[in-house]
């Protein structure tokens, strides 16, 4: 254990869960008490109502609790330190080498879902694809919410699909996830013009932004995170470039970004006759987080050209 950490001789739950709460607070960590709590129960594996009322009664510190606590204090991420991330429904495995997915994110696999929602009954069996899956985060959600789907996920880090291939094959999923090693700019071209769904969480960090988070900016991996030039566009315009060979006319696109590319993005989505019902949407904090767009009908796009 390390210096900044000792353990009180004596000192019960409810003492500690206090202290530590102290410690992640001055190292800057955004939700200390809530960080310290799942610690704890990571280790106790009661659940937070459970950990709360041993607090109360005097229980003991759980062995191991300060130096998970030291390590947190040094801007580890949390999920890290418990291997696992929530997203939704789903409890996925994390750790380093792959981008911890954000509960931002699961305003994409929202906008996925109630688009197919929309389309029933006509749309029996959707095929989605999600583009740089990361954890398998989001082709995980949509097949697990989704029971009549078809998932189709490709990742080109080897780190990060070791990591997605254990979180599709989770239960809940019912193994309707192909996850395939790859380049989104050019996967599954036996799917072109069939897919209903193409969504998308690419690296999109212009390449001299630092993420404010040092969770993100020590941790996250540089592949996941930086999205190609100073506008950070190339590839989330590879993105776009790939749904648009992917989706059959009237298929639905969604994709995540940084809030300063929303107008760029959509611009130029907007502009490509190939495109119609171009839409920003906003995160959990009210900020312009994606956009998405439907494909126009070949016929169309030809009525559209100047």
């Amino acid at each position: 254990m390390g210096e900044g950490a000792p353990e009180a001789r004596g000192e019960d739950l409810a003492s500690a869960l206090r202290r530590a709460t102290a410690m992640l607070a001055e190292a800057g960590v955004p939700s200390p008490r809530a960080d310290a709590e799942l610690l704890a129960d990571h280790l106790l594996g009661c659940g937070l109502g459970r950990l709360r009322a041993l607090a109360v009664i005097g229980s003991p510190v759980p062995d191991g609790f300060w130096e998970l606590i030291e390590e947190r204090s040094k801007r580890v991420p949390l999920q890290h330190l418990t291997g696992t991330a929530h997203f939704r429904h789903l409890t996925l495995s994390v750790g380093p080498g792959v981008f911890v997915p954000r509960p931002e994110t699961e305003t994409l696999v929202s906008l996925a879902l109630d688009w197919i929602a929309a389309h029933r009954p006509a749309l029996v069996a959707p095929t989605v694809v999600d583009l740089g899956t990361g954890s398998g985060a989001i082709a995980a959600s949509i097949a697990a919410e989704c029971p009549g789907s078809r998932v189709h996920a490709v990742e080109l880090s080897e780190f990060a699909y070791a990591w997605a291939a254990r979180n599709v094959a989770l239960p809940e999923v019912g193994g309707r996830v192909e996850l395939v090693l790859g380049d989104l700019r050019t996967a599954f071209p036996e799917l072109d013009s069939l897919v209903d769904v193409v969504v998308s969480n690419p690296p999109y960090i212009p390449s001299g932004m630092i993420p404010r988070e040092p969770e993100a900016a020590e941790h996250d991996p540089e592949l996941a995170l930086y999205g190609g030039g100073e506008d950070g566009l190339e590839l989330p315009l590879a993105t776009i470039a790939s749904a648009a060979r992917l989706l059959r006319p009237g298929g639905f696109f969604v994709m995540e970004h940084a809030e300063v590319q929303a107008e760029a993005l959509a611009g130029r989505l907007a502009r490509d006759p190939g495109w119609t019902q171009v839409a920003s949407h906003r995160d959990l904090n009210g900020l312009p987080r994606a956009t998405s767009a439907v494909r126009v009908e070949a016929a169309r796009v030809e009525e559209l050209r100047p």
